[in-house]
């Protein structure tokens, strides 16, 4: 049996081609995410990966239109997307396929490669 703790994960990701990680593969990743009222990411896409972005509680913003709990938003690869939290304690659970290393891609900047 391994343990470990979420809070000891980069971001909550547990489980993907990154260390720390649970289980090291290059086939997914898998984080818990959490978050508070105002956190945001800019627009960005992946080249490679498919996320699965589902909300477990709170409600977040992404690309104007508002998802709360229970809602599965899956983005295929090239398809853009920001991120807005709308409150305190929101979490979500991502789900990503492949784990594609330096796969994250801002428009704002064109160019890519930071962070998962």
């Amino acid at each position: 049996m391994k343990i470990d703790k979420l809070s000891n994960m980069k971001g909550g990701w547990f489980i993907g081609n990154f260390s720390p990680s649970m289980l090291k593969t290059k086939d997914c990743e898998i984080a818990v995410k959490s978050y508070q009222k105002g956190d945001y990411e800019e627009s960005h896409y992946h080249k490679v990966a498919t996320e699965y972005t589902t909300i477990v509680s709170g409600s977040i913003k992404m690309n104007g239109i508002e998802y709360h709990v229970g809602v599965i938003i899956v983005m295929e690869p090239n398809e853009s997307t920001d991120f807005e939290c709308l409150e305190d304690g929101t979490m979500s659970v991502v789900v990503k396929i492949p784990s594609a290393d330096n796969d994250k891609y801002f428009n704002k900047e064109k160019r890519g490669i930071r962070g998962r």
